[in-house]
């Protein structure tokens, strides 16, 4: 099964990732993880060739059966996982679980997935303090302040040597944060990017290293999909708001994840995005409000700022 003409940016590797992939967070029950699969697999059948998934999306399992039914051959797919939190101290141990988790020999791509360490406590992903009720969920997350995400990298970096991934990069890492002390540059960082969010000093900082700028929530919700602007082009060109975000991510040099269970939408955002002009590329980009539209879980504040997995907008470097 081949797949359809599509647009592919070379990492610093050298290896193709497609611009478009399939995000694949199902929700946080067992259940959930493995209903990802009949619509992940609508997705390769359609012509997706890049798959989105992590440790904490519980759907590393889904995603190798979703391969293996496909009938397509692992090679011609590009999937990548992510680092959860809590195992920034014992990296080889938790990527040899995320390729048992899938059956694979290896990733194509592997993400820090935040730059902030959490307690490993019995192997629990979200660790948090009693909150004021004693209630543990209604606390903060639990960081530590080892390892660094410096020294996690390290341990990435032997992680790359052994083969079992090709590439490896970051996620939701910040100008601010990116790394000082690496040895290899980080292939990717995905980070929140739509019209509202177009990090502009970010992907000027990426694309001058060599680093392909990866979006996740590409499309930016409602507050995208109703913008005068958005709404305008997507009438001209016939095709969704998201469309429009997502043909704007392409012709910016960026990747984008969007997560779609519908068939429709799936072929929609991968193969029939409009081709932009340079000025309406310019005027969505200058759409930009610097705001954050998605759910992190546990925000709540710290000295009137907002914190994300227990770390403040200034620690992530927003």
């Amino acid at each position: 099964m081949s797949a359809p003409p599509q647009p592919y940016l070379t990492l610093n590797t050298g290896a193709k990732i497609p611009a478009i992939g399939l995000g694949c967070w199902s929700g946080l029950t067992p259940e959930e993880h493995e209903s990802a699969r009949p619509w992940i697999l609508s997705a390769l059948k359609t012509g997706y060739r890049h798959l989105d998934t992590a440790h904490d999306y519980g759907t590393e399992g889904a995603v190798g059966k979703a391969v293996r039914d496909s009938g397509i051959p692992r090679e011609q797919i590009f999937v990548t996982t992510k680092l959860p939190l809590h195992h920034h101290a014992k990296v080889a141990e938790s990527l040899d679980e995320s390729l048992g988790n899938a059956g694979f020999d290896y990733y194509d791509l592997w993400l820090m997935h935040w730059p902030q360490a959490f307690a490993n406590i019995d192997d629990k992903p979200y660790p948090r303090h009693p909150g004021p009720n004693g209630e543990p969920d209604e606390g903060e997350y639990i960081t530590v302040d080892k390892p660094t995400f410096n020294e996690t990298w390290a341990d990435m970096e032997k992680a790359y040597e052994s083969g079992k991934v090709k590439a490896i990069g970051v996620s939701n890492f910040s100008v601010k944060k990116l790394l000082e002390t690496a040895k290899i540059v980080p292939a990717v960082n995905q980070v929140e990017a739509h019209p509202h969010q177009t990090q502009p000093e970010l992907l000027k900082f990426c694309q001058e290293k060599g680093i392909v700028l990866t979006a996740y929530s590409p499309s930016g919700y409602s507050s995208v999909a109703t913008d005068a602007t958005i709404v305008k082009l997507a009438e001209k060109y016939k095709v969704s708001p998201a469309q429009i975000s997502l043909a704007w991510h392409v012709a910016r040099g960026t990747a984008a994840v969007p997560k779609s269970k519908n068939e429709g939408r799936q072929r929609a955002n991968l193969l029939e995005l409009p081709s932009l002009s340079d000025q309406e590329i310019a005027l969505i980009s200058k759409l930009h409000k610097n705001v954050h539209l998605c759910g992190y879980p546990g925000v709540k504040e710290r000295n009137g700022e907002k914190l994300v997995f227990g770390w403040t907008y200034t620690q992530m470097g927003w």
